[in-house]
């Protein structure tokens, strides 16, 4: 579960973005974080994950406040960036070992891990390159694999399937299935409307840093007195605000 309570965050102390954000994602089901560009999502899931610091509010990851215990709360989940050029001279296979390393992996748990996750990617015969030589969707298969690496309980992902193949996009979300049915959290932006129709259980659609609506699409069209697309819905209500 991820819980933030009144979160604000401001740039230069004058572009508010994120206003005074309360929000629970709770655990079991996939939630998709909507906003138009600039909206304030990669700033708010940098914030739940401990890279930017709030001005005020409370974010707790199961409980743990990433304020109070940043380590104990970092470990509960896997986080993946909106931008995945990172470690870009170590081999895929060093980038994993080390990503294992973080988190404590067992040798024998990691192999197994590592193998499983490569095979499910289609990266077994790229892990001895360099990751600068790797194409986009190839490093964000990377990314994605050293997140779950150690097996977190809650998946915080922004924009994972950018640049990502057809197969890697529906294997990636057959795993978001999977997890959230074995109770588990996963909490995702997306600037693809009709992904996060089809897929997810709840919607947070955010827009100049405000909350304007949080909720399942049966409640979205009943709220709204519509029956069209999420794309429909999401377009009239971000340019209304």
């Amino acid at each position: 579960m991820i819980e933030l309570i009144k979160v604000n965050k401001s740039y230069s102390g004058i572009v508010k973005a994120v206003d005074d954000l309360t929000l629970t994602i709770p655990e079991g089901q996939i939630t998709g974080f909507l906003g138009p560009n600039g909206a304030g999502k990669t700033t708010t899931i940098k914030i739940i994950a401990g890279v930017l610091n709030a001005d005020s509010g409370s974010i707790t990851i199961n409980g743990t406040d990433i304020r109070e215990n940043p380590l104990e709360a970092k470990i509960q989940f896997g986080y993946v960036p909106d931008n995945p050029d990172m470690f870009l001279r170590l081999k895929g296979m060093e980038y994993l070992n080390f990503m294992a390393d973080m988190y404590n992996v067992e040798s024998s748990l990691r192999k197994d891990r590592i193998q499983e996750l490569s095979e499910s990617f289609e990266m077994e015969a790229a892990l001895n390159d360099q990751i600068q030589s790797y194409s986009h969707g190839m490093r964000q298969k990377i990314v994605i694999m050293g997140v779950l690496i150690h097996d977190p309980s809650v998946w915080i992902l922004d924009e994972p399937m950018t640049g990502l193949d057809p197969k890697s996009s529906y294997t990636l979300k057959e795993m978001m299935k999977g997890h959230a049915a074995a109770g588990k959290t996963v909490f995702f932006s997306t600037h693809v409307l009709e992904v996060a129709e089809k897929l997810c259980d709840k919607v947070a659609i955010i827009n100049k840093g405000k909350l304007l609506f949080y909720g399942t699409m049966d409640e979205i069209r009943e709220h709204f007195r519509s029956n069209g697309s999420l794309e429909k819905i999401f377009l009239e209500l971000t340019e209304n605000e």
